[in-house]
């Protein structure tokens, strides 16, 4: 722990100085998000993946040409009917929830022509709420996507994550899908 307290340390004062070296540039994106979440916490019940909708907005600043460290939020919403057994009578109950992610991390990305392909790694906190019950965990995503630019400012993002999390002691497997606008400065 002490070492990975100190390699973080160590990461954000390289980053401020390389910052003097690199033209302040980053972005700003927004956009609507689909997430296809393993359901798997919930042991009682009978149903396997859940299609949720929602947003997912993110802020990246650069610290290298082709480097920047990103600002993750994700909020996810939806409802779904599931078989449950309760003292031994099966019934059907609708379970309504929503699940909200806040990550950070580092980003890669290169300019191809009109296109900017990224790849990502992100760490945070995860929280879902359900009609049943409430939990936070550690989150993490794995992905990337594509720029496509519009106008000199403007651009369209297309993006895919693996996002993890461990809600209710049992891990999460979760897919992530993403589009929306994204503003450079």
């Amino acid at each position: 722990m002490q070492r990975f307290v100190i390699v973080l340390f160590a990461l954000f004062a390289f980053a401020g100085i390389a910052s003097a070296q690199v033209p302040t540039s980053g972005n700003v994106f927004f956009g609507y998000s689909y997430e296809s979440v393993d359901s798997s916490a919930f042991e009682f019940a009978n149903f396997d993946r859940s299609n949720l909708n929602g947003w997912e907005a993110s802020l990246e600043g650069k610290v290298f040409p082709h480097v920047g460290i990103v600002a993750d939020f994700g909020g996810h919403y939806g409802n779904q009917d599931i078989n449950v057994v309760v003292g031994g009578v099966p019934g059907t109950q609708n379970i309504s929830g929503h699940e909200l992610t806040v990550m950070f991390g580092p980003r890669v990305s290169v300019g191809v022509g009109r296109l900017r392909p990224f790849a990502e790694a992100l760490f945070g906190v995860g929280h879902m709420n359900t009609d049943l019950d409430s939990d936070t965990s550690f989150a993490t995503a794995l992905g990337g996507g594509v720029d496509f630019k519009i106008l000199k400012p403007l651009a369209w993002r297309f993006q895919g994550d693996y996002v993890q999390t461990r809600f209710f002691d049992a891990t999460q497997n979760n897919v992530r899908i993403s589009t929306g606008i994204v503003l450079k400065f």
